[in-house]
């Protein structure tokens, strides 16, 4: 694994359930670093999305304001590109389902009746078929993990790959 001591930019991608959010909270945390969840960005209340520019240009005013920070989430739209170039750490969070599915399932039992931290007021979160869907299949196609390997092959010095539940655990300095 590359070092990443003096890493203050980190990007954090990965399956619905993986772990992102807590991920990306420990390194805000552990470093004092800015940290912007791109749920909150995407979703409006009432699980309304919001439109694909305004969400742009929001994760661009982030980045234009903030030298070091931690972004989580997947949202090509949202200054991907920008995103990629400007990191110092790629963290990719290619979790099974089974375990992302146990994670997400205990994070709705958790935060069934109100927010999670992650996610914006008025976005309760849930567990439906919809959701089941995207999370076992429709989130994990083909396309998906070779668009990650593409990140990992294309970024090896900045990119970290957690493949298991043991890795997920791993520390940064």
């Amino acid at each position: 694994m590359p070092p990443f001591d003096n890493a203050q930019r980190f990007m954090i991608l990965g399956y619905s359930g993986s772990g992102k959010s807590t991920l990306a909270e420990s390194i805000s945390a552990k470093r004092g670093i800015p940290l912007l969840h791109l749920d909150t960005v995407h979703w409006m209340s009432g699980w309304r999305e919001r439109p694909e520019a305004s969400s742009a240009a929001i994760v661009s005013a982030f980045l234009d304001g903030h030298e070091s920070w931690v972004i989580e989430g997947n949202y090509r739209g949202m200054a991907f590109d920008r995103r990629l170039d400007s990191a110092d750490c790629i963290i990719i969070l290619n979790i099974d389902r089974f375990t992302c599915l146990r994670r997400a399932f205990m994070r709705y039992r958790r935060y069934r009746h109100g927010n999670c931290p992650d996610m914006t007021i008025g976005c309760n979160d849930k567990f439906d078929a919809e959701f089941l869907w995207w999370l076992l299949c429709r989130g994990r196609s083909r396309k998906r993990a070779r668009f990650y390997a593409h990140i990992a092959a294309t970024y090896p010095e900045r990119c970290i790959v957690v493949n298991t539940r043991e890795q997920s655990s791993f520390r940064l300095p």
